[in-house]
């Protein structure tokens, strides 16, 4: 068993985090992953009214006794939704942990810190690692270039990145982006993280509320099946490869405006792929990680998996370097 700053801070059995992901994030992948010892968050804005988060809690207590979380993520709109009332759902859900991620989240953490509830904000750059740290959260969760959704603007992969932001922030920091397997895991830990991240790979599990076809199209794509849209709009997103999204970009490289590409972007789109299991019928994320995914195994299963790997390379593999050169230095 891997025990860390991070797994005593939110109470779980594994370095494992399940990050909030928008139409995946919901009670049967989250309880899944609570039952195999790591830590899910549902996704509130997946759910369209604070009234169906609160249920959508209470379903997935209804799954697990484990702890889980919930995502609140913040972001510009010309209609934000109300975020307040997301908030004190969550509050009053009785919610222990939650992952918060997007812009200047302080009136949400000051409010989440007055209810004893822990909080890991997720976040691109060691800059904004340590602004979250300064607003009192309790963990960080940095993403490196590599990962789906936003890596913001600096495309700074996580090789650097997690030693960077380890190297300064004082508080637990939780590896994201491009981690699927044991080998990540033992990676992220060496270079100063205390647990890991992962969005695409859990979307890839039996649990995960997404069609079957989508799945099987993770397996099958490898790690260059990915592209970077809204990069001329300075608000880069990492989504599947697929005819719409390759589409976007070509537009944007002609000049095209946000407003040009809106419909096909719209994320009632996205949403229908997940449903429907079309995966050209809008743009969805997936990050480089598709790589190294080459199964849907349950959530137990690949957590299982991923600790029985992480726990053999260091006992095995590191221990024995260790001892080989131990050896070499005494016969000489």
């Amino acid at each position: 068993m891997l025990k860390t700053r991070f797994t005593e801070l939110v109470g779980v059995e594994h370095p494992i985090v399940q990050g909030g992901m928008q139409w995946v994030g919901r009670a049967e992948l989250v309880a899944a992953v609570a039952n195999a010892g790591a830590l899910g968050f549902i996704t509130a804005l997946t759910q369209p009214t604070p009234e169906d988060l609160t249920k959508e809690i209470a379903r997935c207590r209804g799954l697990t006794d484990k702890p889980f979380g919930v995502n609140l993520t913040i972001l510009p709109s010309i209609k934000p939704p109300p975020y307040a009332e997301y908030r004190q759902a969550i509050i009053e859900s009785g919610i222990k942990v939650v992952e918060t991620a997007g812009n200047k989240p302080q009136e949400h953490v000051t409010e989440f810190k007055k209810h004893g509830i822990k909080v890991v904000h997720k976040c691109t750059s060691v800059r904004h690692a340590l602004s979250a740290e300064r607003m009192g959260v309790d963990a960080i969760s940095i993403d490196g270039f590599e990962c789906a959704g936003h890596p913001g603007e600096d495309d700074t992969p996580g090789l650097i990145l997690i030693p960077v932001a380890a190297d300064k922030v004082k508080i637990p920091l939780i590896a994201s982006g491009g981690f699927g397997d044991g080998r990540g895991l033992v990676a992220a830990l060496a270079l100063g993280a205390e647990g890991i991240n992962m969005g695409t790979r859990f979307m890839c599990t039996k649990e995960s509320p997404i069609h079957q076809l989508i799945k099987e199209k993770i397996v099958a794509n490898d790690e260059r099946e990915t592209e970077l849209i809204f990069r001329t709009m300075r608000n880069t997103s990492r989504v599947a490869r697929n005819a719409i999204s390759t589409k976007v970009v070509a537009m944007e490289k002609e000049g095209a405006t946000f407003e040009q590409v809106r419909d096909l972007v719209a994320g009632s789109r996205g949403k229908m792929v997940y449903a429907n299991g079309d995966a050209d019928e809008g743009i969805w994320s997936a990050g480089q990680v598709q790589g190294l995914i080459y199964d849907i195994p349950s959530c137990a299963e690949l957590i299982s998996r991923i600790m029985r790997e992480a726990e053999t390379i260091i006992r095995s593999r590191l221990e024995g370097m260790m001892s080989g050169a131990a050896q070499r230095q005494a016969a000489e």
